[in-house]
């Protein structure tokens, strides 16, 4: 589960007030992230452009390893 730091959960209410305040701080890494609440509830969470690109990059090289994994042992299995 991730965990937020006070100053990192902002009613929607707030976001749509103070957007560009909200924005330089993901952008300058003020802030690593802001969940956006409705309702005392986490709704979305906004993230830098780079951080977005870093997890997808990360999650390619992890689905390509599974490729990997499987291939090879699609080939093991047979040449048993």
């Amino acid at each position: 589960m991730v965990r937020y730091a006070t100053n990192e959960l902002i009613p929607s209410s707030e976001i749509a007030k103070k957007f560009g305040t909200y924005l330089v701080q993901i952008k300058d890494n003020t802030v690593e992230k802001l969940a956006v609440l409705k309702n005392n509830k986490v709704e979305a969470v906004f993230i830098s452009k780079d951080e977005n690109e870093s997890m997808k990059e990360a999650l390619r090289e992890i689905e390509s390893k599974k490729i990997m994994e499987s291939i090879n042992s699609g080939l093991k299995d047979v040449k048993e």
